[in-house]
């Protein structure tokens, strides 16, 4: 059975018996999640969450909603620590993630299923005058902020084509692509 320790640093060490003897002798030893939490009835509330943001690969806490809660999970945070793996390294503060790579989407389909409502808009939108707001909502049975949604989304995005708007004399709004 393993045991753990906890020391004035709030470094937690596992032991691999009670037997093994103890090189600190005023760390507080426990064996189980109800020994961890009689511990902490004495501990103030701040103790804890420095005892969790010390651990390593835990997301930092400002505050546990319960104490038994804050028990609960650093109980199971130490559980992967091995006998004398030593007390666990404190964390300075949380790592910063390294901001991914965008894909240069040099692969985009402008192409689309036949039949679908996506080929249909395309079509449309290739014809040499475009295709008028109320001609798109009509072909696919979609109100105007969803087609409008679609050009910017779909087409615009993610096929990677150049939606042409033109307001025309009588106020209406033509939408193309060239070909």
């Amino acid at each position: 059975m393993t045991t753990f320790t906890i020391d004035a640093n709030d470094n937690i060490t596992a032991v691999g018996s009670v037997q093994e003897p103890n090189s600190n002798p005023e760390a507080e030893e426990f064996g189980s999640v109800n020994e961890l939490a009689s511990l902490a009835e004495k501990w103030p509330a701040t103790r804890l969450v420095e005892i969790w943001n010390s651990l390593p690969g835990q997301k930092p806490v400002k505050r546990f909603t319960s104490r038994k809660a804050a028990v609960g999970r650093v109980w199971r945070a130490i559980q992967s620590l091995a006998p004398d793996s030593g007390p666990l390294a404190p964390r300075d503060a949380p790592k910063k993630a390294r901001p991914r790579k965008r894909t240069t989407g040099a692969r985009k389909r402008d192409t689309a299923r036949k039949g679908s409502k996506t080929a249909k808009i395309l079509e449309l939108l290739k014809r040499p005058g475009g295709v008028t707001l109320k001609g798109l909502m009509a072909a696919t049975q979609w109100q105007a902020h969803s087609v409008r949604g679609f050009l910017s989304a779909t087409v615009g995005k993610r096929l990677g084509l150049r939606v042409k708007s033109n307001k025309e004399a009588n106020g209406e709004r033509t939408y193309s692509i060239k070909a």
